[in-house]
């Protein structure tokens, strides 16, 4: 039971990457516009290059392999995303409220995959 509890687990972490990045290349030309309105340079190759590492880290927590570089790839996405596009201390009113929401979630995102990076493989039902 507890197998599969975990692999459920990986199945919606995992799969919350994956959902997100099909949006980074299905809805490039709005994200770009987000991505620019904050102030990120060549947006176009951040929004796609963003969409390629949530995509890889998102599958290798769900399919279970190569762990530690999904992990990695989630990681860098986390970190520089949630400083630059989501920097509340910046903000005023709702969008200020808006950003530190969004800021929390990644930061508790960012602690479930370097936990994730820690469990030994192989991990239940992998590939």
């Amino acid at each position: 039971m507890e197998s599969l509890i975990f692999f459920l687990g990986r199945v919606i972490f995992g799969g919350y990457f994956v959902i997100n990045a099909i949006n980074h290349f299905t809805k490039t030309d709005r994200l770009v516009g987000y991505a620019e309105s904050k102030g990120v340079r060549r947006a176009r190759a951040a929004v796609l290059g963003a969409g390629l590492l949530i995509l890889g880290g998102g599958l290798g927590v769900i399919f279970g392999v190569y762990v530690d570089l999904a992990a990695l790839a989630l990681a860098l996405f986390l970190l520089p995303v949630s400083y630059r596009m989501h920097a509340f201390w910046r903000e005023t009113g709702e969008a200020r409220m808006i950003d530190q929401i969004n800021f929390n979630k990644n930061m508790a995102l960012l602690g479930a995959a370097l936990m994730m990076s820690y469990i030994s493989e192989p991990w239940p039902w992998s590939l």
